[in-house]
């Protein structure tokens, strides 16, 4: 079994990941730094965007999906009230944004679509 990886960890990983691809990136909201969830909105800088929750896939393993397929934007004003929503019943989640034309999300595990 693979041991979890602390939130605040992860989410400077995935940040460094970001802007050594040359997008901008940061922390928009800070959680439980050891076992927050996270969320990864991509900002498109165009007024879409899309976000990615943490599921576990089949096998066990961690993958992303794309909250667009449940409906979540890709109007990014309609990305963000999903935000708020989920941080009125999660106070411990953490939320990286990044901001990236092409809309790459920099996540390393599987994305689902």
């Amino acid at each position: 079994m693979q041991e979890a990886v602390r939130s605040d960890f992860w989410a400077s990983a995935l940040i460094r990941r970001a802007e050594s691809g040359g997008a901008n990136a940061v922390v928009a909201r800070k959680g439980d730094a050891s076992a927050g969830a996270v969320l990864v909105k991509v900002a498109r800088l165009d007024g879409t965007a899309n976000l990615y929750a943490p599921a576990l896939g089949p096998d066990g393993a961690r993958l992303w999906l794309n909250l667009e397929r449940q409906g979540v934007g890709p109007a990014e004003p309609d990305v963000d009230a999903y935000i708020a929503r989920r941080v009125k019943n999660d106070p411990d989640l953490w939320v990286v944004e990044v901001e990236d034309r092409q809309g790459r999300h920099f996540l390393i595990e599987p994305v689902e679509s």
